[in-house]
């Protein structure tokens, strides 16, 4: 069996709006953030996010489990799903600080997700193909990303 291989896809910057929470409900906390805009940039594809949603369940022992959906647009015009589906945990006063909309460098929480890909545009087709796995840091007003395509 072959080892786990993975090539650089890009970097995404998601611009987000304000948490909105719908309150506590059976599995957790239930939030939602929109997702406004934003940009990529990789080796293969550039170009923005056109938006989105990400609902959030905010479980009882901290983390924080992702499901966002969005739309980006590629610079040759091509329109393309994205499904980000991950976590992110860390030390309750880590979290508390990304709470509050304060920088917390990456490597002090975990942060990850997985994605996946739809489109119609032919010259993304690959990306129907492709499971990638991101490491993602929360910043006030956006998220970053830095996906990596499983070869």
């Amino acid at each position: 069996m072959n080892p786990l291989q993975f090539e650089f896809l890009f970097t995404l910057i998601a611009e987000v709006g304000e948490i909105v929470t719908m309150g506590a409900a059976p599995l957790g906390e239930r939030r939602v953030v929109q997702i406004t805009g934003g940009s990529f940039d990789g080796p293969e594809l550039r170009g923005e996010v056109i938006g989105g949603a990400d609902w959030q369940i905010v479980r009882s022992d901290g983390v924080l489990e992702l499901d966002a959906r969005y739309a980006i647009k590629e610079a040759r015009g091509g329109l393309v799903q994205v499904l980000s589906q991950g976590m992110r945990h860390g030390p309750p006063e880590i979290l508390a600080k990304l709470g509050r909309g304060e920088e917390v460098p990456a490597d002090q929480y975990f942060f990850r997700t997985v994605m996946r890909f739809e489109t119609g545009a032919s010259e993304l087709a690959f990306l129907n193909k492709t499971i990638a796995v991101a490491t993602a840091e929360r910043k006030a007003r956006r998220v970053e990303l830095k996906a990596w395509r499983l070869l």
